[in-house]
């Protein structure tokens, strides 16, 4: 098989596809329905309530260029358990929903290239009050979240599936978002993917800022085994598959 050459890798980087790209074409254009805000879920689903933002007691306050100046990948995390009220509040930092959702779109607390919002969002969850140890995923209609499975030594498969790296099941929790591409395709077309990625980092960042309220950290993973990590959310790694995660648990140092 022919090696690609950089030009060809650093292609998805630039905007150069945008003008090859019919946009009469695309599903939007052709007026077909778009995809869901949410991925749907079997009824009889285990839901667990999160607290809405009006009731959060234990949330601290930091200044805005305190969380920018104080913000760095941290990996090393206490042994110690976030509050249901602590994970609402980043749940609905990096995917929350602002007002009423509105034909096929919904304003979030993160930027979207045309408000497409292409992620869903996972948790591996190792030590929040309340909750058992297990994969979720977050409701962001509802604000909500939503009980996946066990998998036993569940740590340990976190770490396999980051090639090892031991502290990504070694927090309270490690947020996993995938991808769902068609939900941007819908509207771009071939010219979708940049802004994908794009949006990720929108997400993360908020993440980190998020963290600095409530005496925590995190660490933004670009490096898993995509075969490995999909298998453990159970997604079919075409039509969704995972693309960033990113460990949170308490620290000592918060400067």
């Amino acid at each position: 098989m022919e090696k690609k050459t950089k030009k060809e890798y650093r292609y998805f980087l630039k905007d150069s596809i945008r003008k090859t790209v019919d946009f009469s074409q695309t599903d939007q254009s052709k007026g077909l329905k778009p995809p869901p805000l949410e991925k749907p879920y079997s009824e009889g689903a285990a839901i667990i309530e999160l607290p809405k933002p009006e009731n959060w007691n234990s949330i601290g306050e930091v200044d805005l260029s305190s969380a920018i100046g104080n913000r760095k990948s941290r990996r090393q995390y206490r042994k110690e358990a976030l509050t249901l009220d602590e994970l609402s509040y980043l749940l609905w930092a990096t995917q929350g929903i602002r007002g009423k959702p509105y034909g096929g779109n919904a304003f979030r607390t993160v930027p979207s290239a045309g408000c497409r919002h292409a992620f869903e969002t996972y948790l591996a969850i190792f030590q929040v009050e309340g909750l058992k140890q297990g994969v979720y995923r977050y409701l962001p209609l509802t604000h909500e979240l939503l009980w996946e499975s066990s998998p036993p030594q569940l740590s340990e498969e976190v770490s396999r599936a980051t090639f090892g790296q031991a502290f990504t099941g070694r927090g309270a929790a490690t947020f996993i978002w995938t991808a769902i591409p068609y939900r941007m395709e819908w509207r771009y077309g071939p010219a979708a993917y940049k802004v994908i990625a794009l949006d990720a980092g929108h997400v993360c960042q908020n993440l980190y800022l998020a963290c600095e309220a409530i005496g925590a950290g995190t660490c933004a993973i670009a490096a898993y085994n995509q075969d490995v990590v999909d298998a453990l959310l159970g997604v079919d790694g075409e039509d969704e598959f995972v693309i960033y995660l990113a460990p949170v648990g308490k620290v000592t140092e918060t400067f």
